[in-house]
């Protein structure tokens, strides 16, 4: 029909660029008269129409619905008669004439412009089949495919009657000098009208005899068995050495005390100090006591190694029922149609180029491993035999598969540890085909979502069109991918994928390419100028202009790029490719990407981020990215000894504004799991147009709804989300949709502003007062396993820059480093000038200022302050009685140090402080502070490079002496 455009299944309409809505408004915007029509697909309803029609500069629009019997009727207000029409064409002519309810009469019909998205996708895809409007009517389908009989008969019936009737018309036009033949164009797009639904029959026929044929499991050889490496958690820590092993002699001691400034990510001085003293207790009976040199902090990838460790051990032995941290592998890997290599463990381990996992981190397992392929020659069933074989290889655990979904050759396979498996619920599987007018599943996505407790997952895996100058194609594909993909609840389909989800990874060959010359790319990438690569990447550049990945973040890349090489090596880039029709230049670029987007205010972190360098069967190179990720849990309702007092969030007034040409009033839908039903807000009470094509939305207090969450308690309700969907009254489609944090909004009334988008579009802008009020016995919070580490690391240290506390902190630190190298110097000279009887207290005073630079890096800075404030007291009045005023002075208060501070940690280090360490403390710490001392008093000390962990495994015994 005239006017039509969508992507209506079983039509012969190809979808325009970006959303149909906009599209449609900007097309009847640009024809500018009053009565200007089109019939495109309803984004709210699917196998609706809504029928767009221009008057006065605003477009209305109405809600075409199919009844029981395929009838198609505009929907009414309750009272008005109800015209019912058999196809699309006939309701276009019943309501050309005036007076038949609607603003304005159908006169001007509106044709789909050809975009340039619509273009074919050079070598993967043969030219589509192009469809232009006709400005007379033709039959809409709404019924189900046809077979070949019906089909085979409606198009003789349609021929003739164009032989009978409208074939003199266009010889008419002939004559009077028309260019074409209209009346047979008509006919020929109607009689075509079925061809889609003929296709998507045979091709999926063709797709269940692909499974069928697919080759027979191959056994795979079977690998050496491999010691895993950390199968205790003792592994995971150095050696225990002893917590006083500082070097205090002669020119090693000046040595040792140079401390690095490491420029991190933010430009962040951050300064360390060896020996850097933490404890950690394992198992809850003992203290793992270690310490890190020079060399171990030497880099951000320790530095952030030992965080890791940390929080793993934390984790261990938090005595959690459920997790709070979790770790995901995301891969991509186009095969190129070629069998994979006997083992991936390079891949899965993420070995090779780019940002890598320290060596003490590399070979941990992850919770979760997602794997995307493209051009993948195996089987379902053969492909996940061989990752599983890969995984327990090394991890020598049974890795349990999610799911795994497939679309032709791309596969998307997601696994979990065993005791992670009855934590995953709601798992859904999804495709979306991208190819040749979105018919073929050669070009496409594949997803995977589920529920990780109470966490939301989403991973895709997509193939996009290739060919350097298929830009605009390649984000034709990515809005296609978003607006199809049928992944997660339901109840948020009016949301994109792309908001569906607490945490959504994107990986695969996205086929974006440098816009540079090869001879330049070959060049920058010899010298490893990566930054100046990124500027002329096409992926980079479209984000930027926000046309593609809306949102997403990626990690920065340090690695060459993945395609197109030769195969069997890693020497050298195959960058011409020879075809019948001449040669072809694929410059040398990062097709093969991972991108993520996550609700604001959760927690994670990107500790990896490359390609591997040893896997040569492809001319792609397989790339890898790891997380840690905060996860929360299915929450349990608080005893009955809390008040029956509810939580609630009042809205206290919004303020929208959204892109459109429309003049109709607007609601807001909320959604959120902590709610148990959507609730809508009243129409909008304000509206103003004071920028063409843009509404200013208004709504108070009174139309907006007081929301009553599920649960009253404050940790369940700070890692809890609020979408947001702003829809008309008229056709109930939306026109924008967010995602508020509620971390931030507990407390007093908070305002909040956000970004409107639809279909990965930014559509417009939101803002409004939210007051989240929380019972007050309801209110404990219980700190996450994450939240202790979280601001030592790289990712994080960007946020932290801007507190004026982090640079109070950081002052006090560089002073307390520089009185450290002071204290130490002055014990060093306690020695050379013979004070033996004072050693004790030298060597204690030197310790306790490493001490306290130590902890105010790595832990509360009040313990911190505590050691710097006894020094003056240890100068005054000596040893004896400094240790004795700081029994007095800590003993009472133990109950801050728990409050401040972790209890495990706090315990040792006050007792530390007393003169009790036999009574109050472990017995394998004290031999280890005796061993110590009775070495350092002896008549040789060690040099600080003879000083090997290795020394002291002896000291470290358990049970009393």
């Amino acid at each position: 029909i005239a006017g039509v455009c969508g992507e209506a299944t079983g039509t012969a309409v190809s979808a325009p660029r970006g959303g149909c809505r906009v599209h449609a408004e900007d097309l009847l915007a640009r024809a500018g008269r009053d009565g200007s029509f089109l019939v495109r697909d309803s984004e709210s309803v699917p196998g609706a129409y809504a029928l767009c029609l221009l008057f006065q500069r605003h477009v209305h629009t109405y809600r075409i619905l199919p009844d029981v019997d395929g009838l198609l009727a505009v929907q009414t207000s309750q009272g008005v008669q109800v015209n019912c029409f058999r196809t699309l064409g006939d309701l276009v002519l019943g309501y050309q004439h005036p007076h038949k309810g609607l603003v304005s009469p159908l006169l001007y019909p509106v044709g789909r412009d050809m975009e340039p998205g619509d273009e074919s996708s050079g070598d993967d895809e043969k030219p589509g089949l192009v469809w232009s409007p006709s400005p007379f009517p033709v039959s809409g389908s709404i019924a189900p495919p046809l077979n070949t009989s019906r089909y085979r008969s409606e198009v003789v019936g349609l021929l003739s009657e164009y032989l009978r009737s409208e074939l003199p018309l266009d010889v008419e036009g002939l004559r009077r000098g028309a260019t074409g033949l209209r009346h047979l164009h008509q006919t020929l797009g109607t009689a075509c009208q079925g061809l889609n639904s003929e296709i998507d029959l045979i091709m999926s026929s063709l797709e269940t005899l692909a499974k069928v044929f697919d080759h027979p499991i191959c056994p795979l050889t079977s690998t050496k068995p491999q010691v895993h490496p950390f199968c205790d958690i003792s592994c995971l820590t150095c050696p225990v050495c002893p917590v006083l092993s500082c070097p205090i002699a002669g020119k090693s001691c000046l040595k040792h005390l140079k401390f690095s400034k490491l420029q991190s990510r933010g430009h962040i001085p951050m300064y360390f100090v060896p020996p850097l003293i933490c404890m950690c207790f394992y198992p809850l009976d003992s203290i793992v006591v270690f310490t890190l040199t020079e060399n171990t902090l030497s880099s951000l990838q320790k530095r952030e190694a030992f965080c890791q460790l940390l929080q793993l051990m934390k984790t261990r032995h938090s005595r959690l029922s459920e997790p709070d941290l979790i770790s995901v592998f995301v891969g991509s890997w186009n095969m190129g149609g070629s069998p994979p290599p006997r083992s991936l463990q390079s891949w899965v381990t993420c070995c090779g180029l780019g940002r890598t996992p320290d060596e003490s981190t590399a070979l941990l397992p992850h919770d979760i491993y997602a794997l995307g392929t493209q051009e993948n020659s195996q089987g379902e069933k053969e492909w996940t035999e061989h990752v599983k074989a890969t995984l327990h290889s090394y991890t020598h655990i049974e890795y349990k598969q999610v799911a795994v979904q497939s679309l032709w050759n791309m596969r998307l396979a997601v696994f979990v540890k065993p005791e992670h498996e009855s934590r995953i619920s709601h798992m859904n599987t999804a495709s979306v085909k991208t190819g040749l007018g979105n018919t073929l599943g050669n070009k496409g996505a594949v997803g995977v979502s589920f529920l990780f407790n109470s966490t939301s997952f989403g991973f895709v895996n997509c193939h996009l069109t290739s060919g350097s100058e298929k830009v605009v194609r390649r984000n034709q594909n990515f809005a296609d991918i978003v607006r199809l993909l049928s992944l997660g609840d339901r109840q948020l389909s009016a949301f994109d994928v792309s908001l569906r989800f607490t945490h959504l990874f994107w990986c695969g060959d996205l086929n974006y390419r440098l816009d540079l010359d090869v001879q330049d790319i070959l060049k920058h990438v010899s010298n490893r100028e990566f930054d100046e690569l990124m500027c002329a990447d096409q992926l980079t550049q479209e984000r930027h202009k926000r046309k593609a990945f809306l949102h997403f973040k990626e990690e920065k890349i340090v690695f060459p790029p993945t395609y197109r090489y030769e195969r069997g090596s890693r020497d050298s880039y195959l960058w011409q490719k020879y075809k019948t029709s001449g040669v072809r230049v694929n410059v040398p670029s990062w097709c093969d990407r991972i991108l993520w987007k996550s609700y604001s205010e959760t927690h994670i972190t990107c500790n990896s981020y490359g390609c591997t360098d040893d896997i040569f069967t492809s001319d792609h190179s397989p790339v890898f990215a790891t997380f840690h990720i905060g996860v929360t849990s299915k929450f349990k309702i608080g005893g009955p000894s809390l008040s029956m007092e509810r939580a609630w969030i009042e809205l206290e007034g919004i303020e929208a504004i959204v892109k459109t040409a429309g003049k109709a009033k607007f609601f807001i839908e909320f959604h959120s799991s902590c709610l148990d039903e959507i609730r809508r807000s009243i129409e909008n009470d304000s509206q103003s147009c004071d920028v063409p094509c843009f509404l200013k939305l208004g709504w108070s207090s009174k139309q907006l709804p007081k929301l009553l969450p599920i649960v009253s308690d404050m940790e369940f309700l700070q890692d809890q989300h609020l979408l947001l969907c702003v829809k008309s009254c008229d056709g109930f489609e939306s026109y924008g949709e967010c995602c508020v944090a509620l971390r931030s909004l507990i407390g007093a009334a908070e305002q909040f502003e956000m970004f409107l988008t639809h279909r990965g579009e930014e559509m417009g802008s939101i803002r409004g007062r939210v007051r989240v009020h929380v019972p007050k016995d309801r209110r404990g919070t219980r700190e996450k396993i994450y939240g202790r580490l979280a601001c030592c690391h790289p990712a994080n240290l960007s946020s932290l820059h801007s507190s004026p506390l982090f640079t109070l902190l950081s002052s006090l630190h560089s002073a307390l480093l520089s009185f450290s190298l002071l204290s130490s110097l002055c014990s060093y000279y306690c020695f050379s000038l013979g004070f033996h009887r004072d050693s004790p207290c030298a060597l204690w005073f030197s310790c306790v200022s490493f001490n306290a630079s130590s902890i105010w890096f790595l832990n509360d800075p009040h313990l911190g302050i505590l050691f710097l404030w006894s020094l003056p007291w240890f100068l005054l009045f000596g040893s004896s009685m400094t240790l004795g005023f700081l029994s007095l002075w800590s003993l009472p208060r133990l109950p801050i140090f728990y409050l401040l501070n972790d209890p495990r940690l706090s315990l040792p280090l006050v007792s530390a402080l007393t003169s009790s360490i036999w009574l109050l403390n472990n017995p394998r710490l004290s031999l280890s502070l005796v061993s110590a001392l009775a070495s350092s008093f002896g008549s040789s000390l060690a040099e600080p490079d003879q000083m090997h962990p290795d020394t002291f495994k002896g000291h470290s015994v358990s049970g009393c002496p």
